[in-house]
């Protein structure tokens, strides 16, 4: 059962309270994406909100609402560093003592603009190396001193106020879009954005989209009830989570169409797709939306629209090297491989002109035996010109007297090694 708080009027009246507060984001068409969906594409640009995230609007409209004692009080939450910014910006703009838990994959941007958002009244604690473990701490924040736990996603209000991006994005757009596609984590976007969407554009397809990583509320639609995954993977950290919200839960089964997971290393390329003809700084949870793309080409009328939501666009740029090295193993264009030389001359020449051809490139190489450089195995990083150009390289090693073996990505190996 949902809370009678959860309704479109809800959403409604908080984009009118949030209407002075927030920044009015663009929607932008994407001709790099409409091609590939065979449709217009715009994209909802949450990564120039205030703080770079929609998560603004749920943190500021929680907090301007409370009552004078629980403001006194002060307010704590936990964040993978999207919310823990709209937190401190809040308690800044409204005069309020904050505490800010994250996990310690919450990356070195996400916590310094926490400090610096938070303008001398938020204090950011590290704790675990989950959400879910900060989450724990920050709720025995509260219980220890009174502090109101705001939370990200499973609180009516801050999903109302995180559902004022479709009262925005309606307004802006001609006519009502065909699909709508939503980053889901906790499931606060989706569901405060269905709500709106149903009562207001009915015929509007509504489509979730999660890292596989962290598919936390496929799990809970496939059991029936928010189930907690067993392990996550952090790297879309903005929608790492490990157990969907009691209030998203039922509005996400209920109002929404369809809820997809992506391969992190597909986020990646999109990442870079945005950066590179859009000119979009997305972090990871930001191009989740778009990542589906592909994956619904075909399924929109030409004369209709889809709108994907990049929700953020704090990412450190310190990331972009493992971000590039991702997408490359996803697009099958870079592999790895352990190459025993035998001691003898031309065993190396051998390997580069007989094994690789003039376009495979070799980006790594490195002795893993550091004391034995002789006989150790090397680990080789060959970069393909296409990914179907693996089959022939994979023959030449069968066919090469050298021992080859293939590193596998997702082996306890591969990542060992890389």
């Amino acid at each position: 059962m949902t809370s009678p708080e959860l309704t479109a009027a809800a959403v409604e009246a908080a984009a009118e309270e949030l209407r002075p507060v927030v920044r009015p984001t663009a929607l932008e068409a994407s001709e790099r994406l409409g091609d590939v969906l065979g449709a217009p594409v715009m994209l909802k640009r949450e990564d120039q909100q205030i703080t770079r995230s929609y998560k603004v609007r749920g943190a500021f409209h929680l907090i301007r609402g409370l009552e004078p004692a629980e403001r006194a009080r002060g307010v704590v939450c936990a964040s993978a560093g999207n919310h823990g910014q709209g937190l401190a910006w809040s308690c800044a703009e409204l005069g309020i003592e904050g505490r800010v838990y994250v996990p310690g994959s919450t990356p070195r941007q996400k916590r310094q603009r926490i400090l610096a958002l938070g303008r001398g009244r938020v204090e950011l604690v590290v704790a675990g190396s989950t959400y879910d473990e900060a989450s724990t701490a920050a709720h025995a924040d509260a219980d220890r001193t009174g502090a109101v736990y705001v939370h990200p996603f499973d609180d009516p209000r801050t999903i109302v106020g995180q559902g004022t991006v479709a009262a925005e994005l309606l307004a802006q757009s001609a006519a009502a879009p065909h699909t709508v596609v939503v980053p889901v984590g906790g499931g606060g976007l989706i569901a405060g954005m269905a709500l709106l969407l149903r009562a207001h554009s009915p015929g509007t397809r509504i489509i979730g989209v999660e890292p596989e990583g962290a598919a936390s509320m496929s799990a809970a639609l496939a059991a029936g009830a928010p189930t907690r995954l067993p392990s996550t993977d952090s790297f879309v950290d903005g929608a790492s989570v490990g157990l969907v919200g009691s209030h998203t839960f039922p509005l996400v089964r209920d109002l929404v169409d369809e809820v997809i997971s992506v391969p992190e290393g597909a986020v990646c390329t999109e990442m870079l797709g945005l950066y590179q003809v859009e000119g979009i700084i997305a972090e990871p949870a930001g191009a989740l939306a778009s990542t589906a793309v592909r994956r619904l080409a075909g399924t929109v009328p030409a004369d209709r629209s889809l709108v994907c939501v990049v929700s953020g666009g704090n990412n450190d740029v310190s990331r972009y090297a493992e971000i590039v090295e991702r997408s490359l193993l996803h697009e099958g264009l870079r592999h790895y491989f352990l190459v025993t030389f035998p001691q003898e001359p031309g065993a190396l020449r051998h390997f580069l002109d007989d094994v690789l051809t003039d376009s495979d490139d070799i980006v790594v190489f490195e002795y893993v035996k550091k004391n034995n450089r002789e006989t150790g195995p090397a680990l080789v990083g060959v970069e393909l010109e296409r990914a179907e150009d693996l089959a022939g390289l994979l023959d030449r090693m069968e066919r090469s007297p050298l021992g080859i073996e293939r590193v596998p990505p997702g082996s306890p190996l591969f990542g060992f090694l890389v």
